[in-house]
């Protein structure tokens, strides 16, 4: 046995921001969301209304500048992990996690849109609903 505290509602969890309702749990990250903004200087950006342009093709061929490999990947990195409460975002990281090695100004002005995106979604997250019953059942290996 061992002893646990009850510390009350949980209100953060790996930085997401957890929020009980009456229909269920409601989870977002914008505080995180706000700090990428701020990272990249987009904290004043207009917002876009989707996350890629539909149609575009991206490529790995030079068409555009080179840009820091180590920034776009830390953006990479970041969009990768908002992805768990939008996921409305991730088809279009996943398009542009695909650039990592080869990145140019056309795939960070293609990620740049997905900060505009963000930037108009801030409240955005998800939401799991109330179950009419609920059975918790726990695991747990001793390895």
């Amino acid at each position: 046995m061992f002893e646990m505290s009850d510390l009350g509602r949980m209100n953060y969890f790996f930085g997401m921001e957890v929020m009980e309702t009456s229909k269920g749990i409601f989870l977002s990250q914008k505080s995180f969301s706000m700090n990428i903004l701020d990272k990249f200087s987009m904290q004043n950006c207009k917002p876009t209304s989707t996350p890629i342009v539909v149609g575009m093709k991206l490529s790995s061929q030079g068409i555009g500048e080179p840009v820091c490999e180590s920034m776009y990947k830390s953006l990479i990195g970041r969009l990768l992990y908002l992805t768990a409460t939008k996921p409305n975002i991730m088809f279009a990281i996943s398009l542009l996690s695909r650039f990592m090695n080869c990145c140019n100004d056309q795939h960070f002005q293609a990620a740049k849109r997905v900060l505009r995106y963000i930037k108009g979604t801030l409240g955005h997250g998800v939401i799991f609903n109330k179950a009419e019953s609920l059975k918790l059942i726990g695991y747990t290996d001793s390895d």
